[in-house]
């Protein structure tokens, strides 16, 4: 996609603080940082969400948030993070291609990652499910 930022940061015509890079995927730090050391895990190929990924590119990401995970860890001497991903406008998608977030987190930050909770009626559980299930 020619107006898509993160394939320009993938095909290197826009410059990025790079984490990690294979064939499939690439990893940077966020320039807008929920905290500091948040990178994102971006696919090369442009898909706008999960469920446009081909499952080869989706198993590569996968893969690719792990290892920058083990490696926030590390490199920050705990093992808290949050992942994230944002599909579409409703969910807070900004960028229209698929892409991880993965926050690290610390004991006093100030990020607070919260929703209300609501409760099923009667059977509307059972019909969720139903619904559901009959495009799995």
């Amino acid at each position: 996609m020619e107006d898509c930022i993160f394939c320009k940061i993938a095909d290197g015509k826009i410059p990025a603080a790079k984490i990690y890079e294979d064939g499939k995927i690439i990893s940077f730090l966020d320039i807008m940082p929920a905290n500091k050391g948040h990178c994102l895990i971006v696919p090369k190929k442009h898909a706008q969400t999960l469920t446009e990924m081909g499952d080869e590119d989706l198993a590569a990401l996968i893969k690719a948030a792990k290892k920058v995970a083990s490696a926030l860890s590390l490199s920050f001497g705990n093992g808290s993070f949050n992942i994230v991903m944002n599909n579409g406008k409703e969910a807070g998608q900004i960028v229209n291609h698929a892409h991880i977030h993965i926050i690290p987190r610390f004991q006093k930050d100030r990020l607070r990652l919260k929703w209300s909770h609501l409760k099923y009626e009667g059977d509307e559980i059972k019909e969720y499910a139903e619904k559901i299930r009959k495009f799995i």
